[in-house]
């Protein structure tokens, strides 16, 4: 399996996406520092709300095979500039959750992942588990 690096801002659904892709009971922590598993690294959503962390998220891409982007569905603005994938220097997907909450805006997300040079986009509820295996079977893909 790929080994999949996950940023976005605080609050996105970094560390719940990640207890889901384990297959753990989904229990809410805040993440105070860069968490690495066998197939996942969890990052704090600091790193990517700052200028000065923000270089810290280019280097651990360099960990993984796959950078997984997140933006909530109900987030108010995109933290994420035009293209900013090719800053990766690997293969970039775009995740969209919280999909169930009433004022999710999925195309808008989906746009701003579009936007930011995401070729693929997931949408996943991590508390219901909707569309969880549809990245984990990506995960597992012989590319």
């Amino acid at each position: 399996m790929k080994k999949l690096i996950l940023m976005g801002r605080s609050m996105s659904g970094k560390t719940t996406l990640t207890q889901a892709l384990k297959g753990e009971e989904i229990r809410y922590y805040k993440t105070q520092d860069v968490k690495h598993y066998e197939s996942f690294i969890d990052t704090p959503g600091e790193y990517a709300q700052s200028h000065r962390l923000g270089k810290a998220l280019a280097l651990y891409t360099y960990e993984a095979d796959v950078v997984g982007i997140l933006v909530a569905a109900n987030e108010p603005y995109s933290l994420f500039p035009p293209n900013v994938t090719a800053q990766a220097n690997r293969e970039c997907i775009g995740i969209v959750t919280k999909i169930d909450l009433p004022d999710a805006n999925i195309p808008l997300a989906d746009r701003w992942l579009s936007i930011a040079g995401c070729k693929k986009i997931f949408h996943v509820n991590s508390l219901k588990g909707e569309g969880v295996g549809d990245i984990l079977n990506y995960l597992k893909e012989e590319n």
